[in-house]
């Protein structure tokens, strides 16, 4: 477009506007008409005003926001700063003014300037000038978002101001306000002589190229100009802005000229109680005489300054709004090819979006994103505040049958659903994954990218290291593991006065308690803040936590299968004095801090719940706190970036956030809270916005990882979800009715490649059930059945007559793995349809009910069971839990994921067994008490083959046999 038409829309008015405008002027028989600047700046004024209250009405959280810095105290620049303060506050715009010392550094000053660029409630940024002499004015302008900057001056506004095609989006308010006067006049600007005297950067250049680009020809004179009499004579259209009272002579204009004078100069004046006129460039008295139009001094171009500061302000704050509502994912092309390729290759094969450009396509602004390269990114949660007035967009959990060897892809489900709806029905949809960690990815699972034509990219990056929040939880962990022995030892070897006088050192004199103590001191019942204040008795019961060895349930992980550091024995060096005890590791993905993680609602709710976690009992049966050892606030600062979730894409280019990853066996297998609340955010609905789809993967089977989603995550984060997706496979399936088993290494049996519908008949059992499960939680229920090259199409129909029977509200064939989101079209289509149902969401159990009921709640509703047995130990820990004041939290099973039962081995619908509850644990940090069914391990091992043999680099660094 250009610059002609971005003038023309900037300076076209309505037809209310030109009654207005000819209402500016005041008419004389022998005399020029006055063009009342006063009142053409009210006119704008007042348009702002009515455009800012007609999108209130519509949008109220719209709030259009000008901050204007300012350094030092100039009297001129507080009075011009009070004029446009004034003006804000009249037209309903919000005001920030940022007042600086004069003595302020550059770099402080850029420093507040950055500040103000990358607060999203800021719409426009002036810096108040002049500045001092040691701070560089062109550096100051330029550090300002040229997106904000509404005085106009930034040099890409500029710079597209002077172009004949380039599109400003702002124009100096000054220059701006000329050509608004000049239309109020109703001159034909284009084809016009115009004559612009002074070229300064602020006034004289700008209205030239305006003028220019209105189509006038236009003359620039200035102080080294010959003959500037004679061009001026033959000006239709003068604008005088060099700051010299009068020099323009009335003879010197055209008859007819539209003037503008710019100039403001003070010359003495008697009659004045100032002593002191103000006057022009222009000598008025004359000049009107002969023009047809003339800007008075004052009252001419001073009060269009401000007007146009609030147009502009306006423009820039419905811009940003516009640009907030505005989400167009443009979907990769994939080049599907048959057979399908390895993973990897897929993967390596696509080339994903510059993160820069999905980020921008979501409508998250640079401040909101920290990029890790150019394919990843950590979103700020203040995004959450911003889009705070939104609806969330639609729920949807995918979730699956009882696993088998065999696999039924709830990934590539998960990840082909999101790629059918953002690429192939235009709709706006997140995929929500935890992160997985390197224990399968190098052991026998592989990775968890999903697969085929369905995968999150890079794939390499995905199932590595990514953003390192697995290694954050890691070292947090390991650092509480060490604190704990660390105290314990020093308890042991020191008297209450050492150990107090060194967790409370003196300093010039004086000891203090650390913040963290305090919280401590409150949990004893002490209510001092002096250290020099507590007694004998109260210093001994704050310094000694009093750790009983035999219960400490805090181990140190690592993020690699290690079966040999399941038991390990520590403290064997002389200098720990005999303090030996027998400890172990655990994978990080179940350290009670990757819970945590995913639980946590906000950074201080993070905070709470990591000195909250607790790693032991004292000796009395008092539960040890992080708190109480005083690490919980390390912790989180470990935790500080582990906390944004993470952006990457599909193989579609449509948005993946990646975040946390806790098992769903030993935890709760759910992607963060987080992650969920910004995604359903970000597609999330208003006024005259279509809500869009987010979909969350829950681990496991759905009496495992779907249970504890709508039991423990849907609690603590008070989302309530639209649909559920039960994956399925033939093969799966199969298993489940009596197939013969599969071995590795070996073809599988004919059972699993021809159809047999007897096998899937009897295992549909297994999916029935899980349907009967879901639709108890009073949501929408679809199956979605990964189809291979050899099941048939009798086969199909029979999974989907049983669903249905069973309650599902449909069962969709999808081949996402060969086609992308192609294949899982009709999917994404019942799901659109499922989420527009009513619902009437609800819990399986309360919370006030007893820890036996609840745990037996979930074992006879969910798996089937008869009921429960708890052992002796189960027994004395649920009591000391419930006397501890804990038995309102929510249940986390712990039990094999391959069965509805205890016993993995027990396939398809198990009846008539009980549930043995050998132990119950608590995470009081994550919010939850977990039952431990039978023996679980939370430190995997090593198979004979692990995938680590595939794994390597080619000749050009590129990775090569992840899957």
């Amino acid at each position: 477009m250009l610059l002609s038409g971005v003038l023309q829309r900037s300076f076209r008015l309505s037809p209310s506007s030109s009654l207005s405008a000819r209402a500016s002027f005041r008419f004389h028989s022998t005399m020029a008409s006055v063009i009342d600047g006063k009142q053409v700046a009210q006119n704008v004024r007042t348009r702002v005003k009515e455009n800012i209250a007609a999108t209130k009405q519509k949008f109220p959280h719209f709030n259009p926001h000008l901050a204007i810095v300012q350094v030092g105290n100039r009297d001129d620049s507080s009075v011009y700063i009070r004029m446009k303060q004034r003006a804000a506050n009249e037209a309903g715009i919000q005001f920030t003014l940022e007042k600086l010392p004069e003595t302020i550094s550059q770099a402080e000053l850029l420093h507040k300037v950055k500040q103000l660029n990358d607060d999203y409630r800021i719409h426009g940024i002036l810096v108040q000038m002049p500045l001092p002499n040691h701070i560089d004015e062109t550096l100051v302008v330029e550090a300002i978002d040229y997106q904000k900057d509404v005085d106009g001056f930034h040099a890409v506004n500029i710079g597209n101001m002077a172009k004949r095609s380039g599109e400003p989006l702002f124009l100096p308010c000054t220059p701006k306000g000329i050509l608004e006067l000049l239309k109020s006049t109703n001159i034909e600007i284009s084809g016009k002589k115009a004559v612009v005297l002074g070229r300064s950067d602020i006034v004289g250049s700008p209205v030239a190229t305006l003028l220019t680009s209105a189509n006038a020809t236009v003359t620039l004179c200035h102080s080294k100009t010959q003959n500037i009499e004679s061009i001026v004579k033959e000006a239709d259209i003068l604008v005088a802005a060099i700051g010299n009272a009068e020099y323009v002579k009335g003879s010197w204009i055209k008859p007819g000229a539209v003037v503008i004078d710019v100039g403001t100069n003070g010359v003495p004046d008697a009659t004045k109680k100032t002593g002191m006129r103000w006057v022009g460039d222009v000598e008025y008295s004359e000049a009107a005489k002969v023009a047809s139009a003339i800007t008075p001094v004052p009252g001419g171009v001073g009060p269009m300054t401000v007007a146009m500061l609030m147009e502009n302000t306006w423009t820039s704050a419905k811009r940003w709004f516009d640009l907030s509502r505005k989400r167009k994912i443009t979907p990769l092309p994939l080049e599907l090819k048959t057979p399908v390729p390895k993973d990897i290759e897929i993967a390596m094969q696509q080339t994903p979006k510059h993160m820069e450009v999905l980020l921008r396509e979501l409508g998250l602004t640079a401040a909101e994103c920290e990029l890790y390269g150019a394919s990843k990114a950590k979103i700020s949660l203040d995004v959450l505040k911003r889009l705070e007035h939104r609806k969330d967009g639609r729920y949807i959990v995918v979730t699956g049958i009882t696993p088998t060897p065999l696999g039924e892809g709830k990934s590539t489900t998960t990840i082909g659903l999101v790629q059918a709806l953002g690429a192939h029905l235009d709709k706006v949809a997140f995929a929500c994954v935890r992160q997985p960690s390197q224990g399968p990815t190098f052991g026998i699972k592989g990775g968890a990218a999903g697969g085929g034509y369905s995968q999150v990219i890079p794939m390499d990056e995905f199932n590595l290291h990514m953003t390192g929040d697995i290694h954050a939880v890691t070292a947090a962990n390991n650092l509480l593991a060490a604190a704990i022995d660390a105290r314990m030892f020093h308890e042991n070897t020191q008297t209450d006065k050492a150990l107090f006088n060194r967790l409370c050192p003196a300093q010039k004199g004086q000891r203090k308690f650390a913040p963290v103590m305090f919280k401590r001191l409150e949990k004893l019942g002490i209510n001092k803040t002096d250290p020099s204040e507590l007694t004998e008795e109260e210093i001994h019961k704050f310094a000694r936590l009093d750790i009983d060895p035999a219960t400490i349930t805090w181990q140190r992980v690592m993020d690699i299968n290690d079966r040999f550091l399941r038991k390990i024995t520590v403290g064997q060096n002389p200098t720990e004095k005999g303090q030996e005890r027998t400890t172990g590791f655990d994978i990080s993905v179940a350290s009670e801090v990757m819970a945590v993680l995913a639980l946590a609602t906000d950074l201080k709710d993070l905070r709470q719940r990591l000195g909250a976690m607790v790693v032991a009992s004292s000796k009395s049966g008092e539960p040890v706190t992080a708190d109480d050892i005083g690490i919980g606030g390390a912790l989180t600062v470990l935790m500080k970036d582990a906390i944004k979730p993470t952006v990457m894409q599909t193989l579609e280019g449509t948005p993946v956030l990646v975040h946390a990853g806790p098992f769903a066996n030993i935890a709760h297998g759910n992607s963060s809270v987080l992650a969920d609340k910004i995604a359903l955010k970000l597609a999330g609905s208003e006024t005259d916005m279509e809500p869009g789809y987010v979909v969350t993967e829950a681990g496991f089977g759905a009496d495992m990882g779907m249970e504890k989603f709508f039991d423990i995550k849907c609690r603590v984060s008070g989302l309530v979800p639209d649909a559920v997706v039960i994956v399925a496979t033939v093969r799966a399936l199969k298993m489940h009715g009596g197939a013969p088993d599969v071995v590795a290494g070996k073809p599988l049996p004919d059972a699993y490649t021809e159809e047999n519908l007897e096998f899937l008949e009897k295992g549909c059992a297994n999916l029935v059930k899980h349907i009967e499960n879901a639709k108890k939680f009073g949501v929408s229920v679809l199956v979605a059945i990964n189809r291979f090259t050899s099941d048939t199409d009798a086969e199909m129909e029979l999974i989907r007559k049983l669903a249905l029977q069973a309650g599902a509200d449909d069962a969709v064939a999808c081949d996402h793995w060969a086609r992308g989101g192609l294949g899982a079209v009709d999917l994404g289509k019942a799901v659109i349809d499922a989420c527009e149902k009513e619902k009437n969401f609800k819990f399986l159990y309360d919370l006030d009910q007893p820890i036996e009921a609840k745990i037996e709640k979930i074992c006879k509703d969910i798996y089937g069971a008869d009921g429960i047995e708890l052992s002796d130990q189960a027994k004395k820990e649920i009591e000391l839990y419930t006397k501890q004041g804990f038995s309102s939290l929510p249940i986390c099973m712990a039990k094999t994921q391959y069965s509805f039962s205890h016993d993995a081995a027990l396939k398809g619908v198990p009846t008539g067994f009980t549930v043995p509850i050998r132990q119950v644990r608590i995470s009081v940090g994550a919010g939850f008490i977990y039952p431990l069914v039978g023996s679980m391990q939370t430190m995997p091992g090593l198979p004979t083959r692990p995938c680590f043999f595939d794994v390597d680099l080619d000749d050009e660094g590129n990775v090569v046999g992840l899957f």
